[in-house]
């Protein structure tokens, strides 16, 4: 990829990026200034990824055009149906346009029937709002599992099938990817895929961009079907954009 195809490239990525703040300690000022990084040099993330609690004043701040994701049922993904509907009501009430709520990975391989009707009544609580199903793929452990979770969620309605919490040992890796996405595949192609934790270089979020591209078809990986959960990626990202010089001594180009 020559220097003007990574550029191109790395704009397109920052175009797919949730840029998240799930941190404990996360404060309004934390979401203001998450606001104001979300409108880059390269043009705007997709979207913010936030707690609930933080919604109604991200959507005080927020420019038009960006969209507010939000997590419910997050991070322990219980089996508490009714709790996760109300918090997906109310993220929605807030000013929410997509939910990305944790599966009962748990309970994947004894009751995948339980995880379908979790995923199909929370989708109906959302509305018009995206629901972004959150496997946790890194408890789950074989492919065997992933693949009942990902055919469980796709099953009960959900429009994304996301990776991870970004708060387990094992996030995001290309494997698990490889499975969500032929389950994509298998089911159509038209539900997104959303990677989540890790993500920290051009190199990472390209190559799961590429793995989308590569499985699902050249045409598949608009922002509405393909995005990046990272909270460390944009600076790396906007380096090779602007061909500066990238952490690590390593050409932006």
């Amino acid at each position: 990829m020559d220097e003007m195809a990574r550029r191109s490239r790395a704009r397109d990525l920052i175009g797919r990026l949730d840029l998240t703040n799930l941190n404990d300690d996360c404060t309004k000022d934390d979401i203001a200034a998450l606001c104001l990084r979300a409108v880059t040099p390269a043009g705007p993330a997709a979207a913010i990824c936030i707690w609930p609690r933080f919604v109604a004043y991200a959507r005080q701040h927020l420019v038009p055009g960006i969209r507010i994701a939000t997590v419910v049922n997050f991070p322990a993904g219980g089996d508490d149906v009714d709790a996760t509907v109300m918090e997906a009501k109310q993220a929605v009430a807030d000013g929410a346009d997509e939910i990305d709520m944790v599966i009962a990975y748990s309970r994947v391989a004894e009751d995948p029937g339980f995880v379908e009707a979790q995923v199909r009544t929370v989708k109906a609580a959302c509305g018009a709002a995206t629901l972004k199903t959150i496997l946790e793929t890194g408890k789950l452990f074989d492919e065997a599992a992933i693949r009942a979770a990902c055919r469980a969620a796709l099953a009960g309605g959900s429009d994304f099938l996301k990776t991870s919490t970004g708060k387990v040992e094992v996030n995001a890796t290309p494997a698990s990817a490889r499975i969500l996405l032929e389950e994509i595949a298998k089911a159509g192609s038209t539900v997104g895929f959303k990677p989540a934790g890790g993500i920290k270089t051009f190199e990472d979020a390209d190559g799961y961009m590429t793995l989308a591209e590569s499985i699902c078809g050249k045409d598949y990986a608009t922002p509405e079907r393909f995005r990046l959960g990272a909270s460390g990626v944009l600076g790396d990202l906007l380096a090779v954009f602007e061909g500066r010089e990238r952490a690590g001594g390593k050409a932006g180009y």
